[in-house]
């Protein structure tokens, strides 16, 4: 036993040599990693709260999805008084009605109907060559190409199954050429509910 050793002390306890029992330091390892997770739960949290000021004072209106991605959608505009006002009414049409099947006196009789439902009636009479007979449908209606902006679809409301056609002509009146399919207009209430229906256009859907 060296003179080192305390009395009653032997084992691994004994001191031999030049070599003496180590005394370690308490360990800091776990107050470490205790530490550094603290701190990083505050700095999430405190970015969090940032990302929230930012969407706030930026006035973000945008839409999130499921997965909280936010997206550009947004309701599309409703139509105004304003669209449907640039429609004619039924008197700001004039209406030229020419018969294209064999059956005689369809022309008058579909004209004096239009004149009752208040459009205006231009010239009435067979059709010409080129259309007589050859208009399988209910009716054709032809006119200028500004006819496609609202007179055709306020004409369309009166008989249902038509087609239109533009041609050449600068005046703002248009032909309604009675079709081999053609019966008769469609009943009044029928059209005045579709002419309704089409001055209050149903919104666009939403766009993304």
């Amino acid at each position: 036993m060296s003179m080192l050793t305390p009395p009653g002390m032997g084992g691994k306890y004994r001191i031999t040599g030049d070599v003496y029992p180590r005394m370690r330091r308490p360990h800091r390892r776990r107050r470490i990693v205790l530490a550094s997770a603290a701190a990083a739960v505050v700095l999430g949290a405190a970015g969090w709260g940032t990302l929230q000021l930012v969407d706030v004072f930026s006035g973000d209106d945008g839409t999130k999805t499921a997965a909280g991605k936010q997206t550009d959608c947004k309701p599309a505009p409703t139509p105004t008084a304003a669209a449907a006002a640039k429609l004619p009414k039924p008197g700001q049409v004039t209406v030229n009605v020419y018969n294209a099947t064999p059956r005689s006196g369809l022309a008058k009789t579909t004209a004096d109907e239009l004149k009752k439902r208040g459009f205006a009636i231009g010239k009435i009479g067979n059709a010409p060559a080129a259309y007589d007979k050859k208009v399988k449908g209910s009716g054709l209606l032809l006119g200028a190409p500004a006819a496609s902006k609202g007179a055709f679809a306020v004409l369309g409301t009166q008989l249902a199954g038509t087609t239109t056609k533009v041609d050449a002509r600068s005046t703002a009146d248009i032909d309604l050429i009675i079709g081999t399919a053609f019966k008769a207009l469609s009943p009044k209430a029928t059209a005045d509910a579709a002419l309704v229906a089409l001055n209050k256009p149903k919104p666009a859907p939403t766009r993304c």
